[in-house]
């Protein structure tokens, strides 16, 4: 699912090079960057942890207002942030996804016999696979 907010830019009041980021719609998503593009990528990410949140908890979202309405103090850079939400969630998300499973009845027996846990098991499996992966 793609989303689009708009946020706002303001430069840092120290004089020093970089942004402020705050997403409006977003209560308390304030983020900021060195440059205008680390800025505008922050707030991507910040903007997307923040919808992923109130998602993974059950929660609505406010949509996104539009341009028109969004009020701006001094010096403020209204910009749009493009948010990919599938992809966030691949990425980030800790919800967590049924799965069914098959394995041979032999395995079955031993693993509950043991008191094993399949999930945690799959989990840790997969870990340990992503952890490989990535390492070599």
């Amino acid at each position: 699912m793609k989303l689009v907010y708009p946020a706002i830019l303001y430069p840092f009041s120290d004089g020093a090079e970089g942004f402020v980021v705050e997403v409006p719609d977003l209560p308390g998503c304030v983020t900021e960057g060195d440059s205008m593009a680390n800025a505008i990528l922050m707030g991507i990410d910040a903007a997307s942890g923040w919808i992923l949140d109130e998602w993974e908890n059950g929660r609505d979202v406010p949509p996104p207002s539009t341009l028109p309405k969004i009020k701006t103090k001094s010096q403020g850079i209204v910009t749009l942030l493009a948010l990919d939400m599938n992809s966030y969630a691949e990425r980030y998300g800790n919800k967590a996804i049924r799965k069914n499973l098959t394995i041979p009845a032999y395995m079955n027996t031993y693993a509950e016999s043991h008191g094993l846990n399949f999930s945690k098991l799959l989990q840790n499996a997969i870990a340990e696979q992503m952890k490989n992966k990535h390492s070599g």
